[in-house]
């Protein structure tokens, strides 16, 4: 995991920028930092700049940016599957000068091209600089999991680089901030922020996952996506098969993500996603797993005796972070500052504790469940879209029913999601998505609004609704969180659930089989079963790492709603009456407690950048 930066154009960076670019992303590399120039014959210029975190072959020879034959690359990821890949390679007779993944990646698009991609496992936001033709490509992952923003100059240039704050320091430029955008994040929240390719920033866009841009040596740019995937479904699959293939990928791909030279920890909840990856781990691999834990004193969202069953049952080392009021809102303006943008929601704030905790101990690598949800059926709207594939199987549409009724009603806050019919009235209703944004956005200055739309992937309802919150809603957001978070503290996560053949097979699995007697990721659960205590197999709740805004903020201290009402240009934006109330009110709804921390986070981005 590293920091990447650079610019392909008519200007030549001044020493001075290259300095304040390295330095802005030395959290992301604090081993060894370099950079290379390169001279066009017609007078345009490319620059690659390079910080490391060194997790695999330590030695500097590893250091970047690196060259093979006419090609340097700067590169932040890693490639899981470098051994075999190393293997293939050294056949057709190439020789290595390392032992690490880059040099692997390097050869392999020096040998077989852009093709050389599909062979690929792993994480990425590479840059790749060609000698014999001045031509540049950038390139990210499929899932989006490692981050890299473009912005242009006036003169046909182009910077790139990890992290916003690089942009600006290798441009020389202050960027303006994208009010329009924090107006989408506090009205509609973080499941609207990476539906397009928006940020914070004007004239700052992510580069799509799965995607490559070349720039030739005239500066003309080629996009294309190199990853078409694989959603075909084998409805002949049993729920036998669907099991095995999946317990048969999920832990090849936790084997293939414990490789590192450096050690690594794992984020653990009370739920089967992080505990699938652990047991894996310490049952399967014979890894000496420690687990680190949140610990909320919030009755909805406490865990305990389901984290405290999974240590002593398989003999864990395991670290508990207890949340506190203290210093919050200097802490979440340094998260919001690094991050360049507003936080999410509180759980990352949360997570970013957790993290630090891990840095604290030593770790390098943090293990995290991202995307188990999207690909498993994880969440509540998914019951509804189940019946609603089910109403032409009217056996199993009454049996799921009887069992919705009995062990999801009860539980489910969203008003439309009570309905068990909400997609059978309307199969394209999408209320309960940006749910009170109505509400929210009377709360604004000036009400904003903007119509919810979703990607066309699949036939099916319900997969179509997974993929979108996989590559649009849910993930995005979540990824850079977790990526801004853990290079806070120089710490790579990696997500096993994002793992090419995994998401490959959970597509094939039948609709039927996602869910049953309403316990949602029913195939995975069953994965695991005999790996991960049955506790939590068989534990319906779903929680994370959550919690109240009161266990992090003490709403009637007088200095700090002082420091929260002062003037800001927050209120440019927001009513200041309406988080005036909300100070006052004895307790908050969760819909409150969002729009509470929203606006928090918003205004300490404002005030920083505006």
């Amino acid at each position: 995991m590293c920091g990447i930066a650079g610019y392909t154009g008519f200007k030549q960076l001044s020493d001075s920028n290259i300095k304040q670019t390295l330095t802005a992303l030395g959290r992301r590399g604090p081993d060894d930092n370099g950079y290379k120039n390169f001279i066009h014959l017609n007078n345009r210029a490319t620059t690659l700049l390079h910080t490391r975190l060194s997790i695999i072959d330590l030695d500097h020879r590893a250091h970047q940016p690196m060259k093979v034959g006419k090609k340097w690359i700067s590169f932040n990821g890693e490639i899981y599957n470098y051994h075999e890949l190393r293997f293939d390679l050294s056949k057709e007779g190439y020789q290595f000068e390392t032992q690490s993944d880059t040099e692997v990646l390097l050869r392999v698009i020096d040998a077989w091209g852009w093709d050389g991609l599909a062979k690929l496992e792993g994480m990425w936001a590479f840059v790749i600089f060609d000698e014999d033709d001045d031509s540049l490509t950038l390139c990210r992952d499929r899932f989006g999991e490692k981050p890299l923003y473009v912005m242009h100059d006036d003169n046909d240039g182009t910077y790139f680089s990890s992290e916003v704050k690089a942009l600006s320091a290798l441009s020389g430029r202050r960027l303006n901030i994208n009010r329009e955008h924090i107006q989408r994040y506090l009205v509609n929240g973080y499941k609207s922020i990476f539906k397009q390719p928006h940020s914070f920033f004007l004239g700052v866009k992510p580069v799509p996952s799965g995607t490559a841009i070349r720039i030739d040596a005239s500066g003309k740019k080629t996009v294309w996506k190199y990853w078409q995937q694989s959603l075909e479904s084998n409805d002949d699959m049993t729920f036998d098969e669907a099991i095995d293939g999946t317990r048969e990928r999920l832990i090849r791909s936790v084997e293939l993500r414990l490789r590192s030279d450096v050690p690594l920890a794992f984020c653990m909840s009370g739920g089967v996603d992080s505990n699938a990856l652990i047991s894996i781990a310490k049952r399967e691999l014979n890894y000496d797993v420690h687990g680190f834990t949140i610990s909320s004193a919030d009755e909805r969202y406490v865990e305990k005796d389901m984290i405290e069953t999974s240590v002593a049952e398989l003999g864990l080392r395991h670290t508990t972070i207890h949340l506190d009021q203290s210093n919050f809102l200097n802490r979440l303006k340094e998260l919001v500052i690094y991050h360049d943008s507003p936080i999410t929601t509180v759980s990352y704030y949360i997570q970013w504790l957790l993290l630090q905790e891990m840095a604290k101990c030593g770790y390098k690598v943090s293990i995290s469940g991202t995307a188990a949800d999207e690909l498993f059926s994880g969440y509540f709207d998914h019951q509804n879209l189940y019946l609603y594939e089910m109403r032409s199987n009217p056996n199993e549409h009454a049996k799921s029913l009887a069992a919705w009724h009995k062990n999801i009603k009860p539980i489910v806050r969203s008003p439309y999601l009570k309905n068990s019919d909400y997609f059978t009235e309307n199969p394209f209703d999408r209320r309960h998505i940006y749910l009170d944004c109505e509400k929210f956005t009377s709360w604004l200055t000036k009400p904003w609004r903007e119509p919810f739309w979703e990607a066309s992937y699949h036939s099916s309802l319900m997969r179509n609704r997974m993929l979108n919150e996989l590559f649009h809603e849910s993930v995005p957001p979540i990824l850079h969180d977790d990526d801004l978070n853990a290079m806070h503290c120089s710490i790579e996560n990696r997500s096993p659930f994002l793992d090419t053949e995994l998401f490959s097979f959970a597509q094939s699995i039948p609709i039927r089989h996602l869910i049953k007697d309403a316990r949602a990721k029913a195939v995975l659960r069953e994965s695991v079963r005999g790996i991960v205590v049955d506790a939590i197999v068989d534990n319906p709740r779903k929680v994370g790492f959550n919690a109240s805004i009161d266990e992090l903020l003490d709403r009637s201290d007088k200095s700090t709603r002082k420091a929260i009402l002062n003037d800001s240009p927050i209120y440019e934006l927001v009513r200041k009456d309406i988080i005036e109330n909300l100070l006052d009110q004895p307790k908050l709804s969760n819909s409150r407690n969002k729009f509470l921390f929203s606006t928090l986070s918003a205004k300490m981005f404002m005030e920083h950048f505006n």
